[in-house]
């Protein structure tokens, strides 16, 4: 209870130097974290809805402006691939599909941008966490080399650094961890609705060359 009932700052400043950089960690952490979120809700689009007013717009009209159009409404990962493939609309297959793939590892790799700095975050942070209990136990034999045991207080607060940073990096570690696992998650999802959109767009295309022949 009393590591829970301590304050904030009291903590920060028993737990040594180690306890800025996990500081600095936990701030970069929130942050990318923020922004993934803002910009994984930002690209999520009603999928179904899109394709169907795509192949609406392409196959009962004929009229690929529209479906240009149409992903320029919606935008996000998804669209761009849809209309990176219709802006090529009459050319040879093979180049719309070298087109559409190098437009979903555009759009994937801005979906996955930050996540390296969870990663490592969330890898070092208990790395650091460790070196504080490194630090706070030599600093603990040290104080009991030079006082003995006439004085357990520098004992203990050596051993007090130690427990604090190997908790304060765990506190960094686990929640970005989870974050990290969580937006893979998203992408994952992402990454499937855009080769299913890619294939559906390319049926679509055989579809219209059906009809016509």
């Amino acid at each position: 209870m009393s590591f829970l009932n301590g304050s904030v700052f009291r903590l920060y400043n028993d737990g040594g130097p180690f306890m800025h950089p996990l500081l600095l960690f936990s701030l970069v952490s929130l942050v990318f974290i923020m922004e993934r979120f803002y910009a994984l809700w930002k690209a999520k689009i009603d999928t179904q809805e899109f394709i169907g007013r795509v192949r609406t717009a392409m196959l009962k009209r004929r009229n690929v402006k529209e479906a240009i159009t149409v992903c320029e409404e919606y935008q996000g990962p998804i669209a761009n691939i849809m209309k990176s493939g219709l802006i090529k609309y009459g050319r040879p297959q093979d180049e719309i599909e070298r087109t559409i793939e190098a437009a979903s590892a555009h759009e994937l790799a801005r979906l996955e941008r930050g996540l390296g700095v969870l990663a490592t975050i969330a890898n070092v942070a208990p790395l650091v966490g460790f070196l504080g209990t490194v630090s706070g136990m030599i600093n603990s034999f040290d104080a009991l080399a030079r006082a003995g045991l006439s004085n357990p207080g520098l004992v203990a607060k050596g051993i007090s650094e130690a427990l604090i940073t190997t908790a304060a990096g765990l506190v960094v570690a686990v929640p970005t961890l989870i974050m990290f696992n969580y937006f893979t998650a998203q992408i994952g999802r992402f990454v499937l609705e855009m080769e299913t959109a890619a294939n559906v767009l390319l049926e679509t295309y055989a579809e219209m060359d059906d009809h016509q022949g």
